[in-house]
């Protein structure tokens, strides 16, 4: 269900800004993706895994208000992003 701390510092190095980012709202939601995902993927077979559903609805609660706050920010930022993680269809 988490991801390890190598799939997590590929994740920082490709979203990164700038060396040593770690806190840009790119690099959040990447790693906020990635965690979805496999919660998902957990929910195939544990469906009545019920709280762990409740903290997959916050961490895409989470990820939704940092993507407002990039589209608010940086439209073309926010169209890059979403794009490469391919999130919108």
């Amino acid at each position: 269900m988490s991801i390890t701390a190598e799939r997590k510092a590929e994740l920082i190095q490709e979203f990164s800004t700038k060396a040593g980012d770690t806190g840009s709202p790119e690099v959040q939601v990447a790693i906020l993706t990635e965690r979805i995902t496999n919660l998902t993927e957990h929910f195939k077979s544990h469906a009545k895994d019920n709280h762990s559903r409740r903290g997959l609805l916050k961490l895409v609660s989470l990820r939704r208000r940092l993507l407002d706050y990039v589209k608010k920010n940086d439209e073309q930022r926010y169209r890059t992003l979403i794009e490469r993680l391919g999130i919108r269809r």
